[in-house]
Order: C-alpha cells, then structure tokens, then sequence
C-alpha cells in the first residue's frame, strides 16, 4: 500500500540535476513551478471549488522575493521543472508574497491530513530536503562554509572538496503480537501520559539486519522476546529524514520489562479495546476533528492517525486476527 509522504508524482529528473546550464535556465523558465516552505511549514491554497492543494508560484512571482537561499530542484512534473523554495528568511511571507485569503503556511503533519497521497510525497521531498540544507551548511571534514550543487542534492566544500549528501536514516517500527493482544507503547517525553500509545520503533543500527533490529528494540524497550518478523510496508517520514520499515512479529514471552529512559509505559492491548479505539480515531479524522481525546471510547488509549504508518500496522493485524 502506499501510505502518506509517499507516492510523490514528479520525475525526479537524476540526468537535468547533474547539467548546471539546464539547472540556470529552468531557474529562470517562466512556466517553472516553486513550492515555497517558510519555517518548514508548506504553502497551501484553497481553490474556488474548496479543494486544498500544494501553493505552487509560477516563476515570476517566485523572483520577485529576491530570497538568497537557492531552490532544491525538485523533478519534472509533465516536463515542468519543479523547486522547493525555503522562504524563512521573510518576516512576513503572505505580505510579502501577496497572498489572499485562499493561502495559507501549514505544519507538515497537519497538511498530510488534507492532501491526496501524491501531494504528501512531494511535501515529504521538499521538507527533508529543505531541512537537510538548514542544517548540514558546513563541511563536516575540514568545518568550511559548503555550497550546494546539482540542484541541491549535493553539499561541496570550497575549501576541501568534500561532498555531502542527504540521508535518510532506517527506522524499524513494529507491530508485535501475542494471540489476540498486540504491544503498544508510550515513549517518555512530551506525549506520556496523554493516552497515545503506537507501535514500538527504533533506528537500524550499523551491521543489522531487519529483522535483528525487529528483535532488539522490542528486547531492549519491553524485554519481549520476538520470534518470526514479517515485512509490511515502509513509509517516508520527513521529521527530519527517516524511511519507516513497517514489521508484523510474533512474540515468544509475554512479561513487559520496559526501559524507562525511552518509554513511558508498554502494555499488551485486547485486540477488542484496539478496535474500539481505532473505530474512534477513523470516525473523527473522517468528521476532520482533531480533539481526538474528547470523544475516546477507551479511557487509557489513543492510537496514531491514518497518516502514520502506526495506524496501519495496527489495522493490518485487527484485520488478520478478525474471530471467526
């Protein structure tokens, strides 16, 4: 299945990002489209019909914000080139862009919840591009001032001739199982004790597999022992730059050890709770509410919204554990 900030359209166009004469005249192309970020927030628009879509400029409305920061090339949409602009230098940007009332700058996650698949890919691509920049300006070999080339897809330092590249960084996140209860967790930090419980999930360390990293993280945050792991399905996450690979496993105890300095609290769930609670969270997204405590059935249990491929771990094991 394709999940949110996947599925993203555009051609990424590996050839054009290598030619810097193609790149100089697409910059300057009247028909080039830029997809502005100002903060990291996404510029929408709100058609005349109601429909919500990703704040394209055309070229020369683009221009004229003088922005010193250059634009990530993106890809070719139907030949088209394509930027993501990074706008944060602006104090102001809906005056200084003249938007109207139709324009707005949204948090990532919030316009996932409002876009069509292919839309979220693109918002995926430019957020973690634009953020990669934000945050990689110097060289990590020698420490000078990098630049970047082939359309952004690339840092070269001036000074070394180092080259760095963005990365995306492998995260496990599973959903693991005992009969008809599944392990869901709550990470300490800001969200423990709000109710909000997801699948357990951790980064793939160096020289591990899959499945080994399925195993360890599940051992080390719940001191559960997992036996058989099965792949479902990986989701980009562009907070700042992960590829979620999505497991299903089996688990081989049942005693809950949790490791405090990472979870606030693991619990096995009844798969009838789960459901509840996952009816609850689908009712509401459909009523385009977010206030998703008010109305939980389950006094001790929210689950992750459709965005995240959380949800759909959890739907998928419901799914085959249906009683007969």
């Amino acid at each position: 299945m394709t999940h949110s900030f996947a599925g993203n359209p555009l051609d990424r166009a590996d050839a054009q990002r290598r030619d810097a004469d193609w790149l100089a005249a697409a910059h300057t192309r009247a028909a080039s489209l830029f997809l502005p970020l100002w903060q990291l927030n996404v510029l929408l628009c709100r058609g005349d019909t109601g429909d919500i879509t990703l704040g394209w400029l055309p070229q020369p409305t683009a221009a004229r914000l003088d922005i010193h920061v250059p634009p990530v090339f993106l890809g070719l949409r139907d030949g088209t080139p394509c930027f993501a602009l990074d706008v944060s230098e602006l104090g102001d940007p809906a005056h200084e862009l003249g938007l109207g009332d139709g324009w707005r700058f949204e948090d990532c996650r919030a316009a996932a919840m409002i876009l069509d698949i292919p839309q979220t890919g693109i918002v995926a691509q430019a957020r973690a591009q634009v953020d990669w920049h934000r945050r990689h300006q110097f060289c990590s070999a020698c420490g000078a001032r990098s630049v970047a080339e082939r359309g952004g897809h690339v840092r070269r330092c001036p000074a070394c001739g180092g080259e760095q590249f963005p990365r995306t960084d492998p995260v496990a996140i599973m959903l693991i199982a005992h009969g008809d209860r599944c392990l869901l967790g709550q990470s300490a930090g800001r969200l423990a004790g709000s109710g909000m419980y997801s699948a357990l999930a951790g980064f793939i360390e160096q020289g591990e597999s899959l499945e080994e990293a399925v195993r360890r993280e599940v051992r080390e945050e719940a001191g559960i022992e997992v036996g058989e792991v099965r792949y479902h399905s990986s989701q980009p996450w562009p907070f700042p730059s992960s590829l979620m690979i999505g497991c299903l496993g089996e688990a081989r105890s049942t005693n809950i050890a949790i490791d405090p300095a990472e979870m606030a609290d693991v619990r096995w769930f009844h798969r009838d709770e789960v459901r509840r609670a996952l009816e609850v969270r689908r009712a509401l997204e459909v009523r385009g509410a977010l206030e998703v405590r008010r109305a939980q059935s389950h006094p001790e249990l929210r689950l992750p919204g459709s965005i995240a491929i959380a949800h759909h771990l959890i739907k998928a094991w419901l799914l085959e554990t249906q009683p007969s």
